[in-house]
């Protein structure tokens, strides 16, 4: 099951256990179950500290485990085997029952253990979903500090049947005491606040009282993380503001083009630029996004930002980070039927469409890598693209159209998404040749058409062109003095990480520049 370097790696990881960890299978006869029986029983060699019980009377899932301690019942569960991308979430939940204390900010850590009433949340997560570690481990770290709370991680391959009683269309799907709580990538902060009615308010109590930032920074992305390194290293006050730490870079699974890094996954290089940022003496402000910003009504005065919460922060300088978000069809149906069917996600999305026909909307690289993708786990993709031809790059076209389950429509308009009320069913789309519309059956539709900048809060202050990005110059000035903008938001060309992070470092040194120069 676990390779020798696995194994090598999980026994050093395990030698930071403080307390005995208990693993509490309830298992059949399926060969999914002696697979995870097998797991466990190498898991359990590894370590004098963790033991391994099989308990099949349990009336739980089969195959499903608890990691717990001895004379507990409280704990993380998993039902299913937790490998892929979950064999991280696997490990941690090992350390922290185990006593290995968690990184999160204490007072996240003392609001999970204060949080009064009965919490049993289920997440169904699929193995190639490099979003859904996020929302596993959140919800483990809150089993193990409150008895009050239970999680179960469900491998949605798995219990197959469950997926489609509940309609599952997209992972990572979270139910709360049975009913839908969440879908999509959720950090632990707002998983919190979404259930401690009375953290908002507070959060906006506390976040009024902070003091003027020599400078601001709006989005936690590459860029913002740059901007957060290159200001905390000149000494001024810093902060640094964003809905997820690592944006856009946590939905990439596979990087390749990030000099002196030959290949990492998204999720990683999320994790380390956090790392990073956390050297430094950076406020960083998880789970919290901008509403609006009023300039400074002269040079060396503070900017004021409001964020979505109603708290208002003041900085003398700002950096707006923001970076952008997927491109919608807007066509009827599609915010109808987003996550039940319509998904922006191949990845994590796509083996909950096995033996199912799908269609990929855009024939760019993302659309054209999407639909050779699926076309390994669903039985036939169809494959829309809105030019007369392929935009992605050659090797990628004649990749794809070797695949005998693929199919390429050109010239292809897409119209309305169509469903039975509770999923999709099929599409219209236009020829634009011939201006006849087609109906297309399908039970799932990836969009991958592009991005867009995540810039409509600043209507009305900086300058932007006509598709929303910030205007800015050689130096990430926007029209506001003492507004700076860097990344997937702005002009610059070339959206990539790599160039991201340099506008990032580069939009810190200019704000250091205005600062030195500008009388407070």
């Amino acid at each position: 099951m676990l390779d020798n370097t696995m194994k090598v790696q999980l026994k050093a990881y395990l030698e930071k256990l403080t307390k005995p960890v208990e693993l509490i299978a309830t298992l059949d006869d399926s060969a999914k179950s002696t697979e995870v029986r097998t797991l466990l029983s190498e898991i359990a060699t590894l370590s004098h500290q963790v033991n391994f019980i099989e308990n099949n009377s349990l009336s739980v899932r089969k195959p499903s485990f608890l990691i717990t301690n001895p004379g507990s019942q409280s704990g993380p569960r998993f039902a299913g085997a937790p490998m892929g991308h979950e064999f991280t979430s696997l490990i941690l939940a090992l350390l922290q029952v185990g006593g290995h204390p968690s990184k999160e900010a204490k007072e996240l850590l003392d609001q999970i253990r204060d949080l009064e009433g009965t919490f049993h949340f289920e997440t169904y997560y699929s193995l190639s979903c490099h979003n859904c570690p996020d929302v596993v481990q959140a919800l483990n770290l809150m089993a193990v500090l409150n008895p009050n709370i239970t999680h179960t991680a469900i491998d949605g391959g798995v219990f197959q049947d469950e997926i489609q009683n509940r309609n599952v269309m997209g992972v990572p799907t979270v139910f709360l005491n049975g009913e839908h709580f969440s879908q999509g990538r959720t950090s632990l902060a707002e998983i919190v606040s979404k259930i401690d009615t009375g953290a908002g308010a507070k959060q906006v109590e506390q976040l009024n009282q902070r003091g003027v930032y020599d400078v601001l920074i709006i989005g936690s992305g590459p860029a913002g993380a740059a901007a957060a390194v290159y200001s905390a290293r000149k000494g001024i006050r810093t902060g640094l503001l964003g809905e997820r730490f690592g944006g856009q870079v946590l939905d990439t699974v596979d990087i390749e083009n990030y000099i002196s890094v030959p290949k990492t996954e998204g999720a990683k290089l999320a994790t380390a630029l956090k790392s990073h940022v956390d050297d430094y003496d950076v406020d960083v402000i998880d789970a919290q996004s901008a509403e609006a910003l009023i300039p400074a009504n002269e040079p060396g005065k503070a900017h004021q930002i409001i964020t979505v919460s109603g708290a208002t922060l003041h900085a003398r300088s700002v950096i707006i980070a923001t970076g952008a978000r997927w491109r919608n069809m807007n066509v009827p149906g599609e915010d109808q039927y987003r996550t039940r069917g319509v998904t922006y996600c191949p990845h994590c999305d796509g083996p909950l469409f096995k033996g199912k026909h799908v269609a990929v909307i855009g024939g760019g690289n993302s659309g054209v890598e999407a639909a050779i993708d699926l076309a390994g786990v669903v039985k036939h993709v169809t494959l829309l693209e809105f030019a007369p031809e392929l935009k992605a790059d050659s090797v990628l076209q004649d990749k794809v159209r070797s695949l005998p389950n693929v199919d390429i429509i050109l010239n292809a308009q897409t119209t309305e998404v169509k469903g039975d009320g509770q999923k999709v069913t099929g599409l219209s789309y236009k020829d634009r040749v011939t201006d006849v519309v087609h109906d297309l059956p399908l039970e799932g539709i990836f969009v991958q058409i592009g991005l867009l900048p995540n810039t409509h809060w600043l209507e009305g202050t900086v300058a932007r062109n006509r598709i929303g990005e910030i205007e800015i110059d050689a130096k990430c000035e926007t029209s506001v003095k003492g507004v700076f903008a860097a990344g997937d938001c702005t002009t610059v060309p070339y959206k990539q990480i790599i160039i991201a992070t340099g506008e990032g470092a580069k939009a810190s040194l200019s704000a250091f520049d205005y600062l030195i120069r500008t009388r407070a």
